[in-house]
């Protein structure tokens, strides 16, 4: 399949002031079909980070810890949708999709569930707890080439999130947290595609390199709250609690796992 040709640049930011260094986009007064954000009762939280860097098992705790505090939580993540979530999983497994192919797909991804799921869910005033967002996908287009704007503007009617935290972690860290996992790292998680060193671990460590240098640039853009994701779960987990119940107002933020997830409380 041969590659794309650029495609010209957009900008955006779903309708909020910009920020300082980007100038008002004509898309700015955009919104999806049926949504209005005076609708939107409940509240958008967002753990970003790259591999390894410990969201998933974060946002396995906070759900537990909010739904003891009395709040209704829907998960998300990516390749989750009923639409297409498969059809991505088949083509990377085959490795046979071009970087806007595979861009496409995953805003095609993203859309259908916002439209399905958490549009619907913060409508009901629930909280939703996203395993990255729209955020990590400009990242990973960017890294390949991408022009940042453009990866941007696909995503400019999308609802910014309420607090959006970025869990920093060192490449070198993340490779081993990985690792213990399974012995066999990702394909797409090491940025094989990208052909940047035939060795695995030096492969993993300039692409993991290079999505953490863009992360670190969302998170200046877009006001990130950034945590080291390095310590401890449940240091980590402490400062997350923290400001997210500040958000909430919520007064206790004293937490114990369940029987279900104490094996992640280390």
């Amino acid at each position: 399949m041969s590659e794309a040709p650029e495609a010209p640049k957009t900008t955006g930011n779903g309708g909020k002031a910009p920020a300082p260094e980007e100038a008002p986009s004509p898309l700015a007064s955009l919104t999806l079909p049926k949504m209005r954000r005076e609708e939107l009762e409940g509240h958008l939280i967002v753990i970003e980070g790259g591999d390894g860097s410990g969201r998933s098992t974060q946002i396995e705790l906070l759900t537990e810890w909010l739904e003891s505090q009395g709040f209704a939580v829907q998960a998300m993540g990516l390749r989750r949708s009923a639409l297409i979530g498969k059809d991505i999983d088949a083509l990377l497994a085959r490795n046979v999709v071009t970087r806007y192919t595979l861009a496409l797909m995953y805003a095609t991804d993203f859309y259908d569930q916002l439209e399905t799921r958490i549009i619907p869910a913060l409508r009901s005033g629930m909280v939703v707890l996203a395993d990255r967002y729209f955020y990590t996908l400009i990242v990973r287009a960017v890294v390949r080439g991408i022009d940042r704007e453009y990866a941007h503007g696909l995503y400019s009617l999308a609802p910014r999130p309420d607090l959006t935290f970025f869990l920093n972690v060192r490449p070198e860290i993340a490779f081993t947290r990985e690792f213990k996992k399974s012995p066999a790292i990702s394909y797409w998680e090491a940025g094989r595609d990208m052909h940047l060193s035939d060795d695995l671990y030096e492969s993993f460590i300039q692409y993991q390199s290079m999505m953490r240098k863009e992360f670190v640039h969302l998170a200046s853009r877009h006001k990130f709250v950034t945590f080291s994701g390095e310590g401890s779960v449940r240091s980590v987990n402490a400062d997350l609690r923290r400001r997210i119940a500040e958000h909430l107002g919520i007064r206790s933020v004293r937490y114990q796992p369940s029987q279900a997830l104490v094996h992640l409380w280390r």
